[in-house]
């Protein structure tokens, strides 16, 4: 079970305008082209190192089960079943095929904290699985 590396969902919270250019390329490898834009990412080396150049702008963390049946339900339009299956398979082999969608979801009930801090007393970076309740919130 410690081998076992989860999936991180990742979203991005904040514009891009006036940042420097190597956080601009990297939320272009990551396909997060505007805000409230979510994507499912395998949980390896060059992923995290993405995630941490960019945590001024996302928030990420590793993505329950639950939670991207959910999602791939209302924000992927799948039916229930079909979800269910690409969620279950999507953990079997640690990614949502080999790119998955990007999902986009609506700002966050209740809103957010503060942007311009990190997680836990605002809402960039890293944060964990508290990333299944902010996620369950902008469905």
């Amino acid at each position: 079970m410690a081998d076992e590396k989860p999936l991180f969902a990742a979203i991005m919270l904040k514009g891009t305008v006036k940042i420097n250019r190597k956080v601009t390329d990297t939320l272009k490898n990551l396909r997060l082209s505007s805000i409230n834009n979510c994507i499912i990412l395998p949980a390896d080396n060059n992923y995290t190192g993405m995630l941490k150049r960019v945590s001024e702008y996302v928030t990420w963390g590793e993505v329950s089960q639950e939670v991207l049946e959910k999602l791939l339900e209302k924000r992927g339009k799948l039916d229930a079943k079909k979800a269910k299956i690409v969620a279950a398979k999507a953990f079997k082999d640690k990614e949502l095929k080999e790119s998955g969608p990007v999902f986009t979801l609506s700002p966050p009930s209740g809103g957010l904290k503060a942007v311009r801090l990190n997680y836990p007393r605002g809402d960039v970076g890293y944060r964990g699985e508290e990333i299944n309740n902010l996620i369950s919130r902008m469905i």
